[in-house]
């Protein structure tokens, strides 16, 4: 199971039918690839009025998608291996920040933040926001995972945490005529205040790619597959886009839709997929196809991608890695050529299109992206000079659409 501190995934691959392919080749809408263009952009976003830097993401995103990668690492500004604190550990390897940066509205929505000053949630709230605009000014992507915590107690986002009352019960509870619909509104309506809010230095509205629900295929949140039906999880999703965008006003959102790696088949990935009008990315999350170096993982990992690729492409939406890594400690050692070899092979094999890739966050015992000095540094710094990789040195401009 995934933990906040140490991520461990080893899912095995589901099985399938041919069926499933079948299935896959009937639903797969027969759109045209290269089909977008500056003029019809919004038609394609799940927000039509999104802001103009906004739609400008998706758009740039999607062409460097059809060459490059952008690199990216969650809470890079502020999580840092054996607390090394100061530029993000992939500058101190590289000299250059990452692309990309990940944060999460787990704190900020948890029912102990309470807006004051001298409160600690809040003030993650402020340190958050604040990475969040620093990586905006330096021309940097933005993303957001959440971590919502369950809403009957409201501690903790694990299933191993909850009762099995709480298990069976929660998901269906904050769909609307749910007993804990007011509990979800209440944690969208901070979600929607922060976005609303959340300007840089050149007073625009920062684009950020929401990724709620993530890993739905899991049972380790309570929003996992066993948790709730493939209807509800749609409903679910609907309900949170359309209340962002078109009650809270909300504008400024990418949307990314983004399952663990159990999916082998198109069929089976787009299961609980909510609909072309409420998403923006399509991604996969993926450890366990990476966990022990092998050759067969990394072919897998590939045909994965390849696969998320293909359906971003006829959909006119945007392929990512949107959550992955090996965590190296003083008790597990790097594996070869992860970065380099398996992980860059894995992106770019199959002639996929992806957008960017998300390594998770570094502290104070483990690493997923090695700072200087570490044995494994020179083997990212290979991977981060590769002709597909991007770091925030190299990144295009991605909030003005050029002709």
């Amino acid at each position: 199971m995934k933990k906040i501190l140490i991520v461990v995934l080893a899912l095995g691959l589901a099985s399938c039918s041919g069926d499933d392919n079948k299935a896959a080749a009937t639903t797969t809408p027969p759109v045209q690839t290269d089909v977008l263009t500056a003029q019809n952009v919004r038609s394609y976003l799940a927000d039509p009025n999104a802001t103009a830097e906004t739609v400008a993401l998706f758009y740039n995103l999607h062409n460097t998608q059809k060459s490059k990668f952008l690199i990216g690492q969650q809470d890079a500004f502020n999580a840092f291996y054996q607390d090394a604190a100061g530029s993000s550990d992939i500058k101190k390897a590289t000299g250059s920040d990452p692309a990309l940066l990940g944060s999460d509205f787990m704190f900020i929505t948890d029912n102990q933040n309470d807006g004051t000053p001298q409160n600690w949630f809040y003030q993650q709230e402020v340190i958050i926001t604040n990475h969040v605009k620093e990586a905006y000014n330096k021309g940097m992507v933005n993303t957001f995972s959440w971590h919502l915590r369950e809403p009957y107690r409201g501690t903790s986002f694990y299933t191993s945490d909850m009762t099995a009352q709480e298990k069976a019960n929660a998901f269906a509870s904050i769909l609307p005529g749910g007993e804990n619909h007011g509990y979800f509104k209440q944690k969208l309506d901070k979600v929607a205040s922060v976005l609303n809010n959340l300007k840089g230095a050149d007073g625009k509205l920062i684009p950020v790619i929401f990724r709620p629900f993530h890993e739905f295929d899991g049972n380790w949140f309570w929003w996992g597959a066993a948790y709730c039906t493939p209807d509800q999880y749609k409903q679910a999703w609907q309900f949170l886009v359309t209340y962002l965008r078109d009650t809270k006003g909300v504008h400024n959102i990418l949307y990314a839709y983004s399952p663990d790696n159990s999916y082998t088949t198109s069929a089976k990935y787009l299961e609980r997929y909510p609909g072309d009008a409420y998403v923006d990315v399509l991604g996969m999350d993926n450890y366990g196809d990476f966990s022990n170096g092998s050759t067969q993982g990394v072919t897998n990992a590939g045909n994965k991608i390849k696969m998320v690729s293909t359906l971003a492409q006829e959909r006119v939406k945007i392929c990512a890695m949107t959550e992955t890594g090996y965590r190296v400690t003083a008790t597990t050692a790097p594996l070869a050529g992860f970065f380099s070899t398996n992980m860059y092979n894995a992106l770019t094999a199959n002639d996929s299109k992806v957008a960017y890739v998300m390594f998770w966050y570094n502290d104070a015992t483990g690493y997923y992206v090695p700072p200087s000095g570490q044995s494994n540094t020179q083997d990212f710094k290979d991977f981060a000079s590769k002709s597909k990789s991007v770091l925030q040195h190299n990144i295009p401009a991605m909030y003005t659409i050029t002709q």
